[in-house]
């Protein structure tokens, strides 16, 4: 059976140090949608002509477009036995779009683990991340409160959404700590599946 896992978390929660290692423990490719967003606009594909025409309007992609994407990459040869997906769903749409996606191909998610860290220290990780690597996205203050305030708004409804129906497990992951710790809470809590 398939395995198909979502990954949450706000901006600079970890997500994609721990991705790395939850699809290895998984076995199963890690899918983040801003990669897919750049390899189709990098390989000059329809859907990335449609993105970059998108963005360059300064509008959001429109879910059907995001879905359209995701539906590509999950038919994709490597994604046979499922994915960690990590930037998707963004809201309760994409979510239920998405189970309905899995339910028709006979599949359906195996979990949710979102990685919970305070707002603080989500700041203070921005802030350095901004020194150490140069990216100025994340030495603007308001930009920081709009990013979190963002993910609050439209991600974390999802998370609402998965404990509601029930059908899957969701874990609440403190990531606060080493990324050694952070990742053996997420291997303890996908272990018990």
């Amino acid at each position: 059976m398939a395995t198909y896992f979502l990954l949450f978390g706000p901006p600079a929660a970890g997500k994609g140090t721990q991705a790395r290692g939850l699809s290895e423990h998984l076995g199963v490719p890690h899918v983040s949608t801003g990669d897919m967003f750049r390899a189709h606009l990098k390989g000059g594909t329809a859907l990335g002509r449609e993105v970059e025409s998108i963005l360059a309007s300064g509008r959001l992609v429109p879910d059907a477009v995001t879905n359209r994407m995701v539906a590509v990459r999950l038919a994709e040869a490597d994604a046979a036995n499922g994915v960690l997906l990590d930037g998707f769903p963004r809201n309760v749409q994409q979510s239920a779009w998405l189970d309905g996606y899995l339910a028709a191909k006979g599949a359906a998610l195996t979990g949710v683990v979102a990685l919970e860290v305070p707002a603080v220290e989500l700041e203070r990780r921005l802030a350095g991340r901004a020194r150490e690597q140069g990216r100025t996205d994340d030495a603007d203050p308001a930009v920081i409160q709009n990013r979190i305030a963002t993910y609050r708004e439209q991600s974390e409804p999802c998370l609402a959404y998965y404990a509601e129906t029930g059908t899957v497990a969701l874990h609440r992951i403190n990531g606060v700590g080493t990324i050694d710790d952070v990742a053996e809470r997420v291997r303890t809590a996908v272990r018990a599946r």
